[in-house]
């Protein structure tokens, strides 16, 4: 997924909005606030659906801002790259974004521009604050430097605290339709219609998890399975399996994710010490790649509960379907493939059960976010999907 965002900020075409893609309100928006100081303000919110492209609109506005004007390509690019020194970026590695993350932002934002026309803190996963992190930046949103300009991204306002929400000017993106996302899928990746649909359809319309579907088999085939793996649940002994086997394929899937880059850094960190491959390590160093260590760790800790809550969001999916069958809807069926099964499930269940379910899997969630082991929050979840009772 951050592969797809990295990838579509490194476009050229009509820089720098040319990578933000069915955002043309937004766009506007933001156009105009670069050209207009009525129009602009020192503090933004980006809010939109996983997948509508938050983030690369971020680094196209900042782009517009720091560059000289419209004409400067070059500050563009190095903008939208992630390696002008007046853009300051926090992209979420751990679960939460950690106070000592949020002071050190707070600290650049009073620093003046260096080459361009202002200073940008973009941070995305704005939602990742806790409180006492959220606190920490309220006084330099309240009161930036004349020429800092502050971008947050996340999900919905809601996500934020109240006391930051009333200190940035909030844009909240469209969420593009699943012909859209299909067409965009199968221009980007050359996949036939029918698996760019069936990818989009599957993804809810995110566009970097739906190009990953359509381009990965086993993707597509994981969820197949894991849904299908639900659905024939009925024991105890289907829970337990059932709830390993999740939680094994979203680890297979972090480590995938993460393996490549956590070998490249560690290989990087020895070459900038001078330490020859193969080399024993002086002491001297290893208090770095002991801090490296540490940093992967929580890199990978976020991977495997973000792997987790797509699984779940799937999950989620084949139980809302459930609910529009019972009451008669078929037309807008998610998953569309296990038709059948899923209106077996329909006559089979009371409405009332199948939202129990879909409340408990909520419950799960966020049982998620607060640490609960993946393995027992999951069977928990699953025994109220065999038997229809909360635990």
């Amino acid at each position: 997924m951050q592969g797809v965002e990295v990838e579509t900020r490194s476009s050229s075409a009509a820089l720098p909005w040319g990578a933000v893609w069915g955002q043309d309100d937004a766009v506007n928006a933001l156009r105009a606030a670069v050209a207009d100081p009525e129009s602009m303000t020192h503090a933004w919110l980006l809010t939109g659906p996983p997948g509508s492209g938050r983030s690369t609109l971020a680094y196209a506005f900042a782009a517009a801002l720091i560059a000289g004007d419209e004409g400067d390509e070059p500050t563009m690019r190095q903008v939208i790259a992630g390696t002008h020194p007046d853009l300051t970026a926090l992209r979420t590695e751990g679960v939460i974004i950690s106070i000592k993350d949020a002071r050190a932002l707070v600290e650049r934002s009073y620093f003046a521009p260096a080459l361009g026309r202002h200073r940008v803190i973009v941070v995305e996963d704005a939602d990742r604050m806790t409180e006492r992190t959220s606190n920490v930046l309220l006084k330099a949103l309240e009161e930036p430097p004349e020429q800092t300009v502050w971008v947050l991204c996340a999900p919905s306002e809601a996500d934020l605290l109240p006391t930051i929400r009333s200190r940035v000017r909030g844009l909240r993106l469209r969420e593009p339709s699943i012909d859209d996302v299909a067409r965009l899928i199968a221009t980007r990746t050359g996949v036939d219609a029918v698996t760019a649909e069936q990818s989009a359809r599957h993804a809810q319309r995110h566009i970097g998890m739906a190009q990953r579907l359509a381009t990965d088999a086993a993707s597509r085939a994981r969820r197949d399975d894991t849904l299908r793996a639900v659905l024939r649940a009925r024991g105890v002994g289907d829970v337990v399996d059932v709830a390993g086997r999740i939680v094994a394929s979203a680890t297979e899937d972090a480590k995938a994710l993460t393996a490549e880059r956590d070998e490249a850094e560690r290989t990087s960190l020895l070459r900038t010490f001078g330490v020859a491959e193969g080399a024993a390590v002086p002491p001297a160093v290893r208090s770095q790649l002991s801090a490296l260590d540490d940093e992967q760790k929580r890199r990978a800790t976020r991977s495997l509960r973000d792997g987790i809550d797509r699984v779940l969001t799937d999950l989620q999916s084949m139980f809302r379907d459930v609910v529009m069958l019972q009451f008669g809807r078929d037309d807008s069926l998610i998953n569309r493939e296990l038709g059948p099964e899923l209106q077996a499930l329909a006559d089979a269940w009371t409405p009332e059960r199948t939202l129990v379910v879909l409340d408990h899997l909520a419950d799960t969630r966020l049982a998620l976010e607060q640490n609960v082991a993946p393995t027992l929050a999951l069977e928990s979840w699953l025994v109220t999907v065999t038997s229809g009772r909360t635990p």
